[in-house]
């Protein structure tokens, strides 16, 4: 027997719309947050879905995100622009930074927006997605608060600052990465956590520096950079990108989202759109796609493997068969959801 409830993507929505509409987000910023929380349950990215509502409305109620930002692109060259995120949702400031450089890509070939002065925008993979939707290449860089030590450090100083990078396909699916630095991102430990499960040995240490599979014992402690100085130098990169770039925080700067209550975030993004036929003609792009995928996927297979996959696949696989069944909720996770929307005075969500 199922021991969690499944809700549909257009019910979780919903749901996700009225609890901002609310606390006086307007419309069309709800829309977009709904839209981004609901895309990652979708993809089975649980980390960066409607489970961080609740984060995310306290926050709001405290003033610490602000709910009617009024976004405007400074332009600073043809290319490129910066955009003063005021601390509105992520989401919000990632989508419009997005559309930016994809408009100016359309025209120079190339557009880049930085974000400061931002919030936790979710998962990096939604705006990568934005940008394939209108047949662009991209790249999306953020950083985060502490969580991981630097290569050869022994306390919790980079983020575990997502690298998302994406390209379209041509008859074969299109290229969609999205990683953090980090062994295992820290949000596995709060689903972990939340769900009464343990972590994977090597995720992440205590607060004494001990490998641990408590998750409430993760979250006191810090995560680990995935192959050691690669995953350092990567995390450093994003705050180089994301925040030292764009006029954010950095270098241990940023709050912790969950912890910090005195003042905003000030993440920092970085979002890089780019014409697939800048440097050879579409239809030739699209065959070497094609054929790098193909030939990418006739490797040899390893033993214990049916299949290479390619990045973004098993989130697409994931999306249509939810798509079909609904999204899977644990029942502390629907019951504080539906605490949320006693304290907004709107319908909890509907599951079966």
């Amino acid at each position: 027997m199922s021991t969690h409830r499944h809700a549909s993507a257009a019910e979780s929505t919903a749901f996700a719309h009225r609890l901002l509409l609310a606390l006086g987000v307007p419309t069309a910023d709800a829309a977009t947050v709904a839209r981004c929380l609901v895309l990652a349950d979708l993809r089975g990215v649980d980390t960066h879905g409607l489970m961080r509502m609740p984060g995310y409305l306290e926050r709001l109620r405290r003033g610490l995100i602000t709910a009617k930002p009024t976004l405007a692109i400074d332009r600073r060259t043809p290319i490129a622009g910066a955009l003063d995120g005021q601390h509105g949702f992520g989401f919000v400031t990632a989508t419009f930074a997005m559309a930016d450089a994809i408009a100016v890509a359309r025209t120079y070939g190339i557009g880049i927006v930085t974000v400061r002065r931002s919030t936790h925008f979710g998962m990096a993979a939604a705006y990568v997605l934005q940008a394939i939707e209108a047949g662009m290449m991209s790249m999306v860089f953020t950083n985060a608060s502490r969580a991981m030590p630097p290569w050869g450090g022994r306390e919790a100083f980079l983020g575990t600052s997502p690298f998302a990078a994406g390209a379209p396909g041509g008859k074969l699916p299109p290229f969609v990465l999205d990683m953090a630095p980090s062994v295992a991102a820290r949000g596995k430990s709060r689903k972990a956590e939340r769900r009464g499960e343990q972590i994977p040995l090597g995720y992440a240490l205590d607060k004494d520096g001990r490998p641990t599979t408590d998750p409430t014992a993760a979250l006191a402690g810090e995560v680990l950079p995935m192959a050691g100085h690669k995953g350092s130098g990567l995390a450093i990169m994003m705050d180089v990108f994301a925040g030292v770039f764009s006029g954010s925080d950095f270098g241990g700067d940023v709050s912790n989202q969950y912890e910090t209550f005195d003042r905003p975030q000030d993440v920092g993004h970085f979002f890089l759109a780019m014409k697939p036929d800048l440097f050879v003609a579409e239809a030739d792009y699209k065959a070497r796609m094609d054929t790098l995928f193909a030939r990418i996927r006739n490797v040899p297979k390893a033993a214990g493997f049916d299949e290479i996959l390619l990045p973004g696949e098993p989130e697409a696989r994931e999306m249509a068969r939810r798509e079909q069944t609904g999204i899977p909720y644990v029942a502390a996770e629907v019951a504080a959801l539906d605490a949320e929307a006693a304290k907004a005075g709107v319908a909890p969500l509907v599951t079966s």
